[in-house]
């Protein structure tokens, strides 16, 4: 994944503005976690709306008041903001977790054009390897919440099993029956050949 941002830095959103930008500090940040790309702006209405669920979203599954651990996640805040200083506004209301790339770098647009990027808000998710899960999850993270962070992990070969909802803790067992059912299933064309014995080896795991 981190060969997405090769040469590039990425900035931490503290208020020490960590830089990200040797190979050894990129691949720790970034190895073997599902990367979210996320297209916004503070200006735009449809993003001002979005930013507080995700900004939730995010923290729910990566706070310890949440969750026994950090989920396999990392976002990319890739701005669309007109200056700097908008950016930054935006950028102190949301986690101090999250990537952002510094303002100045064109490899924003590049992005942009990549990803075709054309009504914010976008969230591309990204497996480790950079392949593309969900072109845009805005809405799947509106409907469905922090449990789609699952969708995505199967998709990419990432089932953790130790990654509990706090909700979670009181009926362990309960839900290691429930899951494989409740479930959402992506149909990527690259894992049809294989849906079938996935599925059949999800429900010998999860039984």
């Amino acid at each position: 994944m981190a060969a997405i941002f090769t040469n590039k830095t990425l900035i931490v959103n503290n208020k020490d503005k960590d830089k990200l930008e040797l190979e050894p500090e990129l691949t720790r940040a970034l190895e073997n976690k599902i990367m979210l790309l996320y297209f916004g702006s503070g200006e735009c209405l449809r993003c001002q709306e979005f930013a507080p669920i995700l900004k939730e979203f995010f923290v729910r599954l990566t706070d310890e008041f949440y969750v026994e651990r950090a989920s396999q996640l990392v976002l990319v805040f890739v701005s669309l903001d007109e200056t700097e200083e908008k950016q930054d506004k935006f950028l102190k209301t949301m986690p101090k977790r999250w990537l952002f790339l510094p303002f100045q770098d064109e490899f924003r647009r590049e992005l942009e054009l990549r990803f075709s990027v054309t009504n914010p808000p976008v969230v591309v998710v990204l497996k480790p390897n950079g392949e593309v899960i969900a072109a845009n999850a805005v809405e799947e993270i509106k409907q469905v919440g922090p449990a789609c962070f699952r969708n995505w992990q199967e998709a990419a070969d990432l089932v953790e099993r130790n990654f509990l909802l706090a909700q979670d803790f009181d009926n362990v067992a309960l839900r290691s029956i429930m899951d494989p059912i409740r479930r959402l299933k992506y149909k990527l064309a690259s894992n049809k050949s294989r849906k079938g014995s996935k599925d059949n080896n999800e429900e010998e795991v999860f039984s």
